[in-house]
């Protein structure tokens, strides 16, 4: 009798590691399924997954060679030494998998020689943005910082320099998406673009061309701006601007018509990616109210980026 049970419990242990052998594993608290992409599938809602940890991988070699065994392809450890994850490939470590913090495109001018600060804000609607204008110094500490104001930027343009407030101006408009040049470029007349003929593709994703954005970071539509007023706004108006998480300032605007800046530290202008037939839709607001509306591609506004 002891016999059989000793070999009914040797059948359900085996059942059970087969089991285990050919479903995928799921290692959680809430007894969610493993997703079927992974043999291995651990979650956690507050937990890290802790790799081992090593003074270098020279020990993990001397381990293997002490042992009489060979490093598998794949195994991964975190370093110490070089305070990172590597991987091996089979005959050596790679080098750190570390976090590449985002860049600005190659070829950006900074205007005065600094570069805007990459720090992440996130809005209650959930989005990921810069927490400061394109240009800007620092975080806006009230609406009317000036350190918080940053470039003015023609619609479309990359950062080539006309997006600095004290940049030269120009009368004579490009015919491409590249001026080879950093003036403003002014127009009066009709449709009111730096570029002839227009082209309404530019600004368009993280890899549109003329992004002025760091990498991995793009020009908002208006429709999340709308989003960022109706939701993040704690009032209509240039108050309810700077009192959201990103703390939107009265940068002004600088003109077509002559370059020249006006209504800085009264009104807010915010380009959106977004074209409206000959103009492009923008985020305005005054101390009286706030919308998103539309203008001549060639005024200058403020830059705010989101994370894509």
């Amino acid at each position: 009798m002891k016999i059989k049970k000793t070999i009914l419990t040797a059948c359900i242990i085996s059942l059970f590691f087969f089991g285990l052998q050919a479903q995928n594993i799921g290692i959680n608290s809430t007894g969610a399924t493993a997703d079927q992409s992974a043999v291995l599938d651990v979650s956690s809602a507050d937990k890290g997954f802790l790799l081992p940890r090593v003074t270098n991988t020279a020990a993990v070699n001397n381990a293997a060679t002490a042992g009489g065994y060979a490093l598998a392809e794949g195994l991964m450890i975190y370093d110490l030494t070089d305070n990172c994850i590597k991987v091996y490939n089979g005959s050596s470590w790679s080098s750190c998998l570390a976090y590449k913090a985002p860049q600005f495109p190659v070829g950006a001018i900074d205007c005065g020689g600094v570069v805007t600060e990459i720090i992440n804000v996130t809005s209650s609607t959930g989005k990921t943005w810069m927490d400061r204008n394109l240009g800007a110094t620092q975080q806006a500490t009230s609406s009317s910082d000036l350190d918080a104001y940053g470039d003015l930027y023609q619609w479309g343009r990359f950062s080539d320099g006309h997006q600095c407030r004290t940049s030269s101006t120009t009368a004579t408009n490009s015919t491409t998406d590249t001026p080879g040049h950093g003036d403003f470029i002014t127009e009066n007349s009709s449709p009111y673009d730096w570029r002839a003929p227009q082209n309404g593709s530019l600004w368009q994703g993280v890899n549109g061309n003329n992004n002025p954005c760091p990498n991995g970071y793009r020009l908002p539509t208006s429709a999340e701006w709308e989003t960022e007023r109706t939701t993040d706004f704690t009032a209509n108006n240039s108050a309810g601007a700077f009192g959201s998480s990103l703390k939107l300032t009265v940068a002004g605007v600088m003109t077509t018509s002559n370059g020249l800046i006006f209504n800085v530290g009264s009104y807010g202008y915010y380009w959106s990616s977004t074209v409206n037939g000959v103009y492009a839709n923008y985020l305005f607001y005054t101390s009286s109210s706030a919308s998103i509306t539309y203008s001549f591609r060639a005024d200058a506004f403020s830059v705010r980026c989101i994370k894509d």
